[in-house]
């Protein structure tokens, strides 16, 4: 592999000196770019253009022809897992993905096979190569997956839901199935980020999207407990370099401290948390990623200008911050004020890191 030319991304995520602030975006390939849209369109479906190495590889480079992120991540999608388990996973326009045999049942989790990423996946980890070649390690790769309780409550609603109804149905009436499922998950999980830093990645993130949903009790013993597993089976040095794990749970910001023990490397943030208060309360634990709300960047330019300064001041000097937004940018954002925004936290940056 070529010698990584940027790698302040890596060294922030380790609480390392860097000269600004790196930065880049969840969602960061996708639908708010028109060259997105047309390979989609070339493509049929999101399916189809998931499983294609190359055109998965091409979806992810889109983003850094046009901005100077210091990171890309993977094309991929947080539902591959249970797709791989059989389950049926396809995508309804305007109503997101959806599973033609949801669990619900003992015997249904029984049933699950526990993935082999390299076999089951290998498709995933073509497209990590190929990336990984196409960069020629201009910047490092995130590779990444959805936490278990997230995968697990598509996977028990049958697809998106607004109030969780099922899952939580399993969770309070029926613990032990859905210990048993989360437990299937989280050895999958763990095998197929290791296979991804195998291929290549350089980071790996973990995205909890669904964790907030929970009482904070409920939280710790079905999410973060088997974010923690995960993390404790992952390969934390490849290719001679440390590879760093962020952990983002939306709407975690009242757990932060139980969320920057889990043995992360770094803990992303959300918008409703003001980085601030999240860094004294953190201390020197763990990095921080985050937070901007996306929605500013339907501002004008001069207010986009306005926030990054906000927040860059708010974290202050010293090492440890990965700029981002709070969740993945919204789908009818101009790309030019992507652009501003990721300008911005480069130029205004600097000052911070004397």
């Amino acid at each position: 592999m070529s010698e990584l030319k940027n790698d302040s991304f890596l060294k922030a995520l380790l609480r390392q000196d860097v000269d600004v602030t790196p930065v880049w975006m969840m969602r960061q390939a996708g639908r708010y770019l028109p060259e997105y849209r047309k390979i989609r369109a070339e493509a049929g479906n999101f399916m189809n253009l998931c499983q294609n190495p190359e055109l998965a590889c091409e979806v992810t480079l889109q983003p850094l022809r046009r901005f100077d992120l210091d990171a890309a991540i993977l094309f991929s999608d947080i539902l591959t897992i249970p797709d791989a388990m059989g389950l049926g996973l396809y995508f309804e326009a305007g109503e997101g993905p959806k599973f033609r045999k949801p669990v619900r049942t003992a015997a249904d989790i029984d049933a699950l096979p526990v993935v082999n990423a390299e076999q089951d996946l290998a498709y995933v980890m073509e497209a990590v190569k190929l990336i990984r070649r196409e960069l020629n390690g201009s910047v490092p790769l995130i590779g990444f997956s959805g936490s278990p309780w997230t995968v697990a409550t598509y996977m028990v609603e049958g697809g998106s839901s607004k109030d969780f109804a099922t899952v939580k149905g399993m969770m309070m009436n029926a613990p032990e199935m859905m210990h048993e499922l989360l437990g299937k998950i989280a050895v999958s999980v763990t095998d197929y980020l290791n296979a991804q830093i195998r291929a290549g990645a350089q980071a790996v993130q973990i995205f909890d999207t669904w964790g907030g949903a929970l009482s904070p009790h409920n939280y710790q013993t079905f999410s973060l407990n088997y974010m923690e597993k995960i993390i404790q089976g992952l390969t934390r040095e490849n290719d001679g370099r440390q590879v760093p794990i962020i952990v983002f749970t939306k709407n975690g910001g009242l757990w932060l401290e139980q969320i920057a023990n889990c043995g992360a490397d770094c803990v992303g943030l959300d918008w409703t948390i003001n980085i601030a208060d999240a860094r004294k309360r953190v201390g020197d634990k763990v990095s921080l990623q985050g937070n901007m709300d996306p929605a500013v960047l339907y501002a004008k330019p001069e207010k986009i200008r306005e926030e990054v300064a906000m927040i860059l001041e708010q974290f202050g000097t010293g090492n440890g911050h990965v700029f981002n937004l709070g969740h993945g940018i919204h789908q009818h954002v101009d790309p030019e004020h992507a652009k501003v925004f990721i300008d911005t936290v480069h130029e205004l940056s600097s000052q911070y890191h004397r």
